[in-house]
């Protein structure tokens, strides 16, 4: 999705980029379900649960273009975009990861950006500011990682298919986890900036 930087444009709930979010967020736990559901002796879905990523990944692109094209910015959609993107990458971090196709240190990696991330929006809030918007660079991290897991979840298996998917998704692997993290730094010095701003104007 394109970062939503144009002032909020309405204030309706059931737009059309709303929706393809709330659609997003409902998708999350099945995706998680279909994941986890081999694990616990049921059939294999990951074919389904690929097509639930990719419907995420063209839903993100979506819901900020038609945003944009039609007017329809508005204050929850920049919350639900970017929590249906958190959540989609935890979701996956948990399944990949109990599946062992994830080491255990690359979730940790993530799972801490997550944590600074949640620590600065606790210390915005409780100055009365609302988080920063999402920048460029946090989208292209993301896009990379929604790039990654699929990929990943293609390469637990056997032939060139899997082979093919194992590079092409540790790349996007790596790339994505440097660009989170140096999206977060970004964040922290923001963050710090507004406090530092609000400091001197007290």
């Amino acid at each position: 999705m394109e970062v939503q930087e144009t002032a909020v444009q309405t204030d309706r709930i059931f737009t059309v980029p709303n929706i393809l979010s709330m659609a997003r967020l409902a998708g999350v736990p099945i995706f998680l379900w279909l994941i986890l559901w081999p694990e616990f002796g049921g059939p294999n879905h990951d074919l389904w649960a690929l097509g639930l990523l990719a419907f995420s990944g063209v839903s993100d692109y979506l819901d900020g273009k038609l945003a944009r094209r039609w007017n329809q910015i508005s204050s929850l959609g920049r919350l639900l975009d970017p929590a249906a993107d958190r959540l989609y990458i935890l979701a996956t971090l948990v399944g990949l990861t109990w599946r062992e196709i994830l080491p255990l240190w690359l979730t940790g990696l993530i799972l801490a950006r997550e944590l600074m991330l949640l620590v600065m929006v606790w210390v915005l809030d409780r100055r009365g500011y609302a988080p920063p918007e999402v920048n460029f660079l946090g989208k292209a991290a993301t896009f990379n990682l929604m790039y990654a897991f699929p990929l990943l979840l293609l390469s637990d298996g056997s032939g060139w298919i899997a082979t093919i998917s194992a590079v092409l998704g540790w790349a996007f692997a790596g790339w994505g986890t440097a660009l989170y993290w140096w999206a977060g730094m970004l964040y922290v010095v923001q963050v710090r900036r507004i406090l530092s701003a609000d400091s001197a104007a007290d």
